[in-house]
């Protein structure tokens, strides 16, 4: 049965409407108005999730692992109708949100089985040692504990897997930390399905109403009102530089400061190395094409930088992925807003740059773009290293090895760099590694970045520009620690004491360690 939203925002367990709204538009279908997010609405769902934070933040991780699980049950009940409006929304194919879908139950499943094994708690116990002398020692216990109400920002590029019910809202309640989320207006309506998931699970499980809300917002204030709101302890959010950067500053200039957890996308190198070059270079530019124009680009790791040594490896490579490239179709983006952006970019860096292949976006569809330039004009003109936020390539060129490893010290921040290289290419990597991976949360060698598995292992994440906190994922199990802070017992009476810390086998500490002050 198709879904008509009702258009409401859902606070503590209440579909509101407010007197403003908005349309929505989507790639095809309908057209949809829905309620219009203000700071009286924010100021409602905050209050209820700090309410709600004095019973969740208390709960069992058992029954908020049974509370992930049953939203994830929801979505899956809902699966059909998030298809099909998600398709109407975002332009996105089928199989693309039926394979996304999957990815945001599955890491609500993966949280609610992280928290149940609780290594993440981190709990620490130093015995007291009342005869060690010159000073006795207190009964010290350590465990992490919930941070309280979190903020998060629906991402534009991916309606499921990083907006209302992804990563950053799972590992925020996995925490035990209540969610407001404010919605993208790219995909308004598949955010009030998912929303309408988190209502039944809350009803079901017994929940306090207020552990999740949605606000709808397609204006400026309803973000604002949310990151200064005095009670909203942290921020998650994935979107551009330019709107993740006006945040942070917001969070960094409240009265007291919060964590701002922004992933602001990433250029995502690929040095080719020399031998690998010469062994395959039309097959790695043909394979470079097509994880470029993957989901027309719209990706935060999308690799958008190679870098070659000039010669002949580095003509065939380019004239293999130029093939590649004319012979992709045009795409849809996500919105008219971002096909713009993508055309502005393209416009911005092709005056930097040499064309080899034009292309941009029109009503709404995007072609590719290539570009080359030397190393010493990407060196000289920054806007060469800035991101386009679609299916644009840019080639560097190298005069030798010494060149690449110059600029890899140039580059900024990123989410991901990546290594082409063949066995023989293994001392030019040495040298690029310790560079890289002060560069890079993520290097792969011999693959494309664009595939970000949901595992523990896993960084989404690296230095400035590419977030704002080099040392949190938005992907992956880690990621809860961002929602969570350590907190010492000293002396404390177990009746006191938080469940999880009166569990048995705790690590024994190294007795031989020394009294020290402060």
């Amino acid at each position: 049965m198709t879904f008509q939203p009702h258009g409401k925002h859902l606070i503590a367990g209440e579909w509101i409407a407010s007197d403003a709204s908005f349309a929505s538009s989507p790639a095809f279908g309908p057209v949809h108005r829905f309620s219009s997010g203000n700071a009286a609405l924010i100021e409602r769902a905050v209050r209820a999730a700090e309410e709600a934070f004095a019973v969740f933040g208390q709960t069992s991780r058992e029954s908020r692992a049974a509370f992930l699980e049953t939203v994830a049950d929801e979505i899956e009940a809902r699966g059909p109708q998030i298809t099909e409006i998600a398709m109407q929304e975002s332009g996105l194919p089928e199989a693309r949100l039926n394979g996304e879908r999957g990815r945001t139950t599955g890491q609500l499943r993966l949280f609610a089985s992280h928290i149940r094994k609780g290594d993440y708690l981190d709990r620490r116990h130093d015995p007291a040692l009342p005869d060690r002398q010159p000073l006795p020692r207190p009964d010290l216990r350590m465990i992490q504990r919930p941070i309280g109400p979190v903020g998060v920002f629906g991402a534009s590029n991916f309606p499921l897997a990083f907006s209302v019910a992804g990563g950053d809202t799972a590992s925020a309640l996995a925490a035990g930390c209540p969610v407001v989320v404010k919605g993208h207006p790219a995909h308004p309506g598949t955010s009030e399905l998912v929303a309408e998931a988190f209502h039944t699970a809350i009803q079901k499980t017994g929940m306090p109403a207020g552990v999740f809300s949605l606000v709808h917002g397609d204006t400026h204030e309803t973000g604002i009102a949310l990151v200064t709101h005095p009670l909203i302890r942290a921020i998650g959010f994935t979107g551009s530089y330019r709107g993740g950067k006006a945040l942070f500053d917001l969070c960094a200039a409240r009265p007291e400061p919060i964590p701002f957890f922004g992933e602001l996308g990433s250029i995502n190198p690929n040095f080719i190395l020399t031998e690998a070059l010469a062994n395959r270079a039309a097959a790695l530019g043909q394979a470079w094409a097509a994880s470029l124009t993957m989901g027309a680009g719209q990706f935060c790791t999308n690799p958008g930088l190679v870098i070659v040594q000039a010669g002949a490896g580095a003509e065939a490579f380019i004239n293999a992925a130029k093939a590649a490239l004319e012979a992709t179709a045009a795409q849809t983006m996500l919105t008219d807003g971002i096909a713009q952006a993508y055309n502005q970019g393209a416009e911005k860096l092709g005056a930097a740059a040499d064309t080899v292949l034009s292309g941009g976006a029109e009503a709404r569809k995007a072609s590719p773009v290539l570009l080359r330039a030397t190393s010493a004009e990407f060196l000289a003109r920054h806007a060469l290293g800035e991101e386009v936020f679609g299916p644009l390539g840019l080639v560097v060129t190298v005069t030798d090895p010494a060149q690449m490893l110059d600029l890899a010290r140039h580059i900024e921040g990123q989410l991901t760099a990546t290594l082409h290289m063949d066995a023989g290419d293994l001392a030019q990597a040495q040298t690029l590694m310790p560079v890289l991976e002060r560069k890079a949360g993520r290097v792969l060698a011999n693959g494309w970045p664009t595939g970000v598995e949901v595992c523990d292992a896993m960084v989404h994440g690296g230095p400035f520009p590419a977030s704002t906190n080099f040392g949190a994922t938005s992907v992956g199990t880690m990621a809860i620690r961002r929602f969570l802070r350590p907190v010492c017992y000293q002396n404390l009476p177990e009746g006191l004491l938080p469940a999880d810390l009166l569990t048995p086998n705790l690590p024994t500490p190294d007795l031989r360690v020394g009294a020290s002050g402060a």
